[in-house]
């Protein structure tokens, strides 16, 4: 089916699946990788496992506000060029924060052998019996293969033991493919921050959008 045309943007049809687009990763054997706590993390490994990625849909966001109604709305459209992210927000200060959320023991690690293949960084929020995943990243080479399910699923089954509600990813409504695999993870759309990176977020930049997994 064909996509219908919307303000110069390519509506998608619903039920659309993404792949990332993979610059050049290899396709590996099927080797035996193992998810084990995060307890460090090499900077050089967090860059080469987060260094970005490349979407070919995004989503268009809408903004209204009045004394009578309020809205945001999205909508998934196709770009006409591929929208490319290399990450760079990895300063010192957010590296010292993540090494003491290593220490809240939320987070986890792929390894194949010694190699680090994916993980997700997160931690607990007590006040609001909240988890909250700061970082979640597989290898261009190992993804397709299930490890972004299995290092979830830790981060469940340990918000589950400590007795928490819920669990909460914060991505871009320019990452479509994120969005998608959260909602395959079992995550819903629950906020969205048009201002939180910067003042010029919307209309035309990435705009925070906060999916959230409740637990039962």
């Amino acid at each position: 089916m064909a996509g219908l045309q919307l303000g110069g943007h390519r509506r998608v049809p619903p039920n659309t699946r993404f792949q990332r687009t993979r610059l050049g990763a290899p396709r590996l054997k099927n080797t035996m990788i193992e998810i084990l706590p995060l307890t460090t993390l090499d900077p050089a490994d967090l860059r080469r496992v987060a260094s970005g990625y490349s979407s070919d849909y995004k989503y268009l966001v809408t903004h209204t506000d009045s004394e009578s109604h309020a809205a945001i709305d999205l909508q998934l459209i196709a770009l006409q060029e591929p929208y490319l992210k290399a990450y760079n927000h990895y300063d010192d200060e957010t590296l010292q924060r993540y090494d003491q959320a290593l220490g809240q023991e939320y987070s986890f690690g792929a390894y194949d052998g010694g190699l680090l293949a994916g993980l997700v960084l997160a931690e607990p929020h007590q006040w609001n019996r909240s988890v909250w995943v700061w970082e979640f990243h597989v290898a261009g080479a190992y993804r397709r293969r299930g490890l972004g399910k299995r290092l979830m699923e830790c981060v469940v089954e340990k918000t589950q033991r400590a007795g928490l509600r819920i669990i909460v990813c914060e991505t871009q409504s320019t990452n479509a493919t994120a969005i998608q695999i959260y909602r395959r993870l079992g995550f819903r759309i629950e906020g969205i921050d048009i201002s939180y990176y910067s003042n010029q977020d919307y209309p035309d930049g990435e705009v925070a959008v906060f999916m959230k997994r409740r637990l039962p």
